[in-house]
């Protein structure tokens, strides 16, 4: 029986390195091909490494924890093998513990109930001075100080977050940014969506959500401001002549930019479901690189959170995001009269190289036109 190696898949270009997160098999145990055995955490998604064929995992070759880059040796498994009744072989150096997590342990900095002369420094004045007159620190206090909620705890930032980290400094250092905002009246909007939401779902088996209204009305007005759906290369102008618009979705691992391709091809019900499809594989961690590479344009939506207003950051190499917020209840005047109507704030945040004020605050009220009226989106009017 020969040994076959479990090697770590080939990176993106724009990905050096992993960090192993968790092994799913220990030595000893029998694997199936193509069964996730390994998961690699990246900058952008965590990838899961099936087995490449049916036997028992000899050893491990990289623990949880470790660094590593493609193609590199992760472990073996003894093709055609099996497993022995014991789940598992005794660790070895070259094998992680059973315990073993994927981020290393919080650390606390509180252990043993501190001291009185080590609690002093936490006191307020006139409690230090109580204690200067005898009296016990712990009648002041009624309980130690670790359980009155003085505990920390450290714990490494994931790569995801980091790599977020990054990409946002880079966006603000690299990108001169402004933010332009208005409202929008949703009330078509929520009128159309509660009119056709149930045939809707019915007939595509995808919920009639707003983001579809949005991605749609703003394709309308990318076409007509290209340079809102450019990118800056060099000393150059990219204009892209199709519509990629990336969707920022809140994920367990942190926020994730999955892109929708030809959002101009794409009916609502397309996008929905397109929508939806993605915020499950965030979810469970499925989302592939290529899922969020190649993006035109993005919008994000922290209205879901609560947020009356926001200026989003622009995600590198774009040049623009929009951002919606939440729909309150506001009082506004129409034809002269002061109605109740639900309305958004909305904000496009641009990088002002290449888009001038004029253009971002006609794209937006372009995009408003269309939301505001939504039959104009399929008359193309």
């Amino acid at each position: 029986m020969s040994s076959v190696e479990i090697k770590t898949p080939v990176f993106p270009e724009s990905v050096t390195d992993g960090t192993i997160v968790a092994w799913h098999k220990q030595p000893g145990e029998a694997v199936e091909q193509e069964e996730t055995i390994v998961e690699i955490e990246t900058d952008k998604v965590v990838l899961e490494v099936p087995a490449p064929a049916d036997g028992v995992l000899e050893a491990i070759a990289a623990n949880e924890g470790d660094t590593v880059v493609a193609e590199q040796l992760l472990g073996t498994i003894k093709e055609g093998a099996v497993a022995k009744e014991q789940s598992a072989a005794p660790a070895t150096e070259s094998q992680p513990q059973p315990t073993a997590q994927a981020a290393p342990a919080a650390k606390s900095t509180a252990s043993a109930p501190a001291k009185a002369p080590e609690v002093e420094g936490h006191l307020s004045p006139s409690l230090r001075r109580k204690v200067g007159e005898g009296v016990d620190v712990s009648s002041i206090l009624g309980v130690a100080p670790e359980a009155a909620g003085r505990l920390e705890k450290r714990v490494p930032m994931s790569r995801l977050r980091a790599r977020v980290a990054e990409r946002l400094l880079e966006a603000q250092h690299n990108n001169a940014i402004l933010t332009t905002f208005n409202e929008i009246n949703m009330k078509p909007v929520m009128d159309l969506r509660k009119q056709y939401k149930d045939k809707f779902e019915k007939d595509h088996d995808a919920r009639l959500g707003f983001m579809s209204f949005f991605l749609k009305a703003c394709v309308v007005a990318l076409k007509e401001f290209p340079e809102v759906n450019a990118s800056v290369d060099g000393t150059d102008i990219l204009y892209h002549n199709y519509y990629d618009i990336g969707v920022a979705i809140s994920s367990p691992r942190g926020l994730v930019v999955p892109v929708i391709r030809n959002v101009d091809q794409l009916s609502f019900a397309g996008v929905e479901s397109a929508i939806i499809d993605y915020a499950y594989q965030a979810r469970d961690g499925k989302l592939a690189m290529e899922d969020m590479m190649g993006g035109t344009f993005t919008v994000t939506n922290g209205g879901t959170f609560g947020s009356m207003m926001s200026t989003p950051i622009i995600n590198p190499p774009q040049s623009a995001i929009l951002g919606m917020h939440n729909i309150v209840e506001r009082a506004v005047v129409e034809k002269g009269e002061i109605v109740i109507r639900p309305m958004m704030y909305i904000a496009l945040s641009y990088d002002h190289r290449i888009i001038d004020g004029a253009s971002s605050v006609r794209f937006l009220v372009r995009v408003k036109e269309m939301l505001e009226d939504p039959a104009r989106m399929l008359l193309n009017v």
